[in-house]
């Protein structure tokens, strides 16, 4: 039985990841310096005003924006609706039934099932009740961060694609 070392080379693990690289790597690189460069400002403007527009669920968010424009969960009305659904929902159940673990538990069922009985379906999103109960987060949450992120978030997703990427967004 013979060894065929070219025909193995070309399968082999070593082999098949190099050849991913090559074709995927400035895609990811264009995915990945528009996430740095919206997380970035929406950082430098929270440090700036002293009012925060920035969490966690949106570095999420940025790997749907930059790296999936074209994905339904990547959609304006998907972003921004499910972030504020999800943030809502999250300050009603704190409300409702406080901060325990519960709340959580029921915060994140409900939001998920919110966001996809309205059409606004967001991964990302679903990690907004927890930022909500676990920080005991006000009303104002809704606005600041949510809302003028999210805008932000779309807005920047827009012009990066529109000027850098030269990818479709919205898809």
């Amino acid at each position: 039985m013979s060894y065929d070392t070219e025909a193995a080379a070309v399968t082999s693990p070593a082999s098949a990841f190099s050849a991913h690289l090559r074709k995927a790597g400035p895609a990811a690189l264009v995915s990945g310096l528009g996430g740095t460069l919206a997380i970035w400002c929406l950082a430098t403007v929270t440090q700036s005003l002293e009012q925060a527009l920035l969490i966690a669920p949106f570095g999420a968010s940025c790997v749907l924006l930059f790296a999936l424009p074209s994905s339904p969960l990547a959609r304006p009305r998907n972003v921004i609706g499910g972030h504020f659904l999800s943030a809502l929902v999250g300050l009603l159940v704190l409300a409702l039934a406080g901060d325990g673990t519960l709340a959580c538990g029921i915060g994140v069922g409900l939001a998920i099932a919110v966001m996809q009985f309205t059409g606004t379906l967001h991964p990302p999103a679903g990690g907004n009740p927890l930022v909500v109960i676990m920080t005991g987060a006000g009303w104002p949450f809704l606005v600041l961060p949510v809302l003028a992120g999210t805008i932000a978030l779309v807005a920047l997703a827009w012009a990066y694609h529109r000027a850098i990427s030269r990818r479709s967004y919205p898809g």
